[in-house]
């Protein structure tokens, strides 16, 4: 076991303070949530302290059986937790509706984090392939976005969650945003890993004082095979990445997530059986400056999650969801 007081925390932007590392629960369609669950027992025994959660996933019912067999055990007390979890696409409209069901499953009585998932309300169904379609999707609204971001505001000032969250957003949708906002987000959630370091988005959060949150921090080589691409690299497969680990005595993966937290962003890996090596990352030997330095060389532009589900009728292709060239891509009230 890893001692969770040794464990680096993160200061957040409203006076509170998060664990540097946290246990993503999504399965990528490939492990079941007795599994996942599983995990999340293992892995508040050996030390972690937060956990990153969905609606989505299909498993915060299972999350919650742990949680609370953890509680009762008094292995850990709730108020020793840092329990995160996500409005999912179909529940924009029904903010509180959603945050009150994942309260009950997690069976935890408030969330420290609420994050809007995805900044549009574009539906897919569980397990779909690559080339589904919503035709009800549209893209992303400022003021359909302020309006399920008021609803959990909302839900702060009840006291059923205590800090902001968003994802998978852009700095276009960002900069419509960000101003209009009564309670500033804490943290942002984002695909963060070596060959997909997104630095210009990474330095405008950090500027901005909210926390970076990396998904996908190992390059996530067991993501759903819709996500799947020929053209995809492997992180931890990448010749200098190789070689530090060996300098290292450790998996690559290790190296990546050392990688992330040096950098300053909070990676959240997901692992039936290595969490404990995963979490001993962050209390052993740093990266030196000159490993650093090479990893910082390894962008390649290598987003995983491309999305291409949530895209609405008219739009091009997966770019168009991630602005790429600086404007949001078919926004009716930017």
């Amino acid at each position: 076991m890893i001692d969770p007081k040794t464990v680096p925390s993160f200061k957040l932007n409203n006076g509170g303070s998060i664990p540097c590392i946290g246990m993503g629960t999504f399965g990528s369609d490939r492990v079941t949530p007795e599994e996942v669950a599983g995990a999340v027992a293992g892995g508040i025994r050996v030390g972690y302290r937060l956990f990153d959660c969905a609606a989505c996933y299909g498993n915060e019912d299972q999350i919650g059986k742990v949680f609370k067999a953890a509680f009762d055990e008094g292995v850990v007390a709730r108020k020793d937790l840092f329990i995160m979890s996500k409005v999912w696409n179909d529940m924009h409209r029904r903010v509180r509706e959603s945050c009150l069901k994942t309260i009950a499953d997690l069976q935890c009585d408030y969330l420290d984090m609420l994050f809007i998932h995805w900044p549009f309300p574009n539906y897919h169904a569980p397990f779909c392939d690559v080339d589904s379609r919503n035709p009800d999707s549209k893209p992303f609204s400022v003021a359909e976005f302020l309006d399920t971001y008021r609803q959990i505001e909302a839900l702060v000032d009840e006291g059923l969650v205590r800090h902001i969250g968003i994802s998978n957003m852009t700095i276009p949708k960002l900069n419509a945003v960000l101003d209009k906002l009564r309670i500033k987000p804490a943290a942002c959630e984002s695909e963060l890993h070596p060959c997909f370091q997104q630095q210009e988005l990474f330095d405008y959060l950090v500027a901005r004082d909210i926390l970076p949150i990396g998904y996908m921090p190992l390059g996530s080589p067991r993501r759903p095979e819709r996500d799947i691409l020929p053209e995809d690299l492997a992180d931890m497969q990448m010749p200098e990445l190789v070689e530090i680990a060996k300098a290292h005595d450790c998996h690559p993966a290790i190296i990546c997530l050392k990688w992330a937290l040096q950098r300053g962003q909070l990676p959240i890996p997901f692992s039936v059986h290595n969490y404990e090596a995963n979490l001993r990352a962050a209390v052993t030997e740093k990266l030196t400056d000159e490993e650093m330095a090479t990893i910082a060389t390894l962008e390649r532009g290598n987003r995983l999650v491309k999305g291409q589900v949530f895209l609405w009728p008219g739009a091009n292709d997966w770019h168009d969801l991630w602005d790429e060239d600086g404007v949001i891509v078919s926004c009716p009230d930017a």
